[in-house]
């Protein structure tokens, strides 16, 4: 295991299929596939940093959504940290519930 890798979880809403098309095949190069439109992966910085300008240049913003998931170190835990490209993303949050 490389020192500095940090395992990522990657999730993506497509609205065209050639774009689709084009996001899964840069992401079968850095990761493996986990189910319909999810993958996971093992990064180095500077692997990521390149993979995010590829899917960046590939997706439409005002269609297109791409999560990723910084699970934190490959060896370690840390909170994650969630990239969002394309569409806003928030996390939910959690009303009071009075019984």
């Amino acid at each position: 295991m490389s020192r500095g890798e940090h395992l990522y979880i990657i999730a993506y809403d497509i609205a065209d299929q050639k774009r689709w098309r084009r996001v899964y095949k840069t992401l079968r190069g850095y990761g493996s596939w986990v189910q319909l439109s999810v993958f996971q992966l093992r990064l180095s910085d500077r692997r990521h940093r390149e993979l995010m300008g590829s899917l960046d240049e590939i997706i439409n913003h005002q269609e297109d959504h791409i999560l990723c998931f910084d699970l934190g170190l490959a060896d370690g835990k840390k909170e994650p940290r969630v990239t969002s490209l394309g569409r806003s993303f928030s996390f939910l949050e959690r009303d009071a519930v009075i019984v």
